[in-house]
């Protein structure tokens, strides 16, 4: 045994695991309160949507960029199809809906931009809301979308 009590040091493993710590939870703590921001731009016009922390969230971000095509759907919302399905882990019934929200719809596959009243059927995960106005949704017709992360 050495000079040196082994209850006044830790071991090796023990010392790195507390480093690791006191140096990623603050950064995992930030990461977890910033809210995730996406950026969506068509034909000059940028809409812009805080996101809600849900698994079909996670799984639309992991694919940005999308290069996509929005168009209008309906009277309520405009739509854009995804290159493929979402995870479905996000579904949870609510009862707030309103425009600007963002939802992936489960039918289709597809995510509606709603810029008016709907109602939650049990068919839509609701990934996130507008910041700001609706009236860029409001512009008709069928364009190239772009959608991207915003830190």
């Amino acid at each position: 045994m050495s000079t040196f009590s082994r209850s006044r040091f830790l071991p090796r493993r023990d010392f790195i695991a507390g480093a690791l710590a006191v140096t990623l939870i603050p950064t995992i703590v930030r990461a977890q309160a910033a809210p995730r921001r996406l950026r969506c731009s068509f034909d000059g016009q940028v809409v812009t949507y805080r996101l809600f922390d849900n698994p079909t969230t996670r799984d639309l971000v992991s694919m940005l960029p999308l290069d996509l095509t929005i168009e209008d759907f309906s009277t309520n919302e405009k739509i854009a199809h995804l290159p493929e399905r979402l995870d479905e882990g996000g579904l949870q019934p609510f009862d707030d809906e309103k425009p600007g929200d963002l939802c992936y719809f489960l039918g289709w596959g597809n995510l509606a931009f709603f810029h008016d009243d709907y109602r939650f059927r049990g068919d839509l995960i609701r990934l996130g809301h507008l910041e700001g106005d609706v009236a860029p949704l409001l512009h008709k017709g069928r364009y190239p979308l772009r959608i991207e992360h915003v830190e």
